[in-house]
C-alpha cells in the first residue's frame, strides 16, 4: 500500500474553546489533532465515494469512476 503524502496544508478557523476541547480529547486518545482531522477527512471522502479511498488516488481517478 502506498504511503499518503502529507505536504498540503489546510487552515481551519474555529472557536478557541472548541479547539481547546478538541485538543484535550485528542491528547486523551494519544492522537495529534492532525491525525484526527486526517481520519475525519478520509471518512468523509469514503462516505461520499461509497467505498474505501486508496492512498495515491487522485481527484481525476475519483471523477473517472
Amino acid at each position: 500500500m502506498q504511503m499518503e503524502q502529507r505536504t498540503a496544508r489546510l487552515t481551519v478557523l474555529i472557536d478557541p474553546q472548541k479547539k481547546a476541547v478538541f485538543e484535550h480529547f485528542c491528547a486523551r486518545e494519544d492522537q495529534t489533532p492532525s491525525q484526527v482531522v486526517r481520519q475525519l477527512i478520509r471518512e468523509y471522502i469514503e462516505r461520499r465515494l461509497g467505498r474505501p479511498w486508496q492512498p495515491g488516488e487522485t481527484l481525476e481517478d475519483v471523477l473517472q469512476r
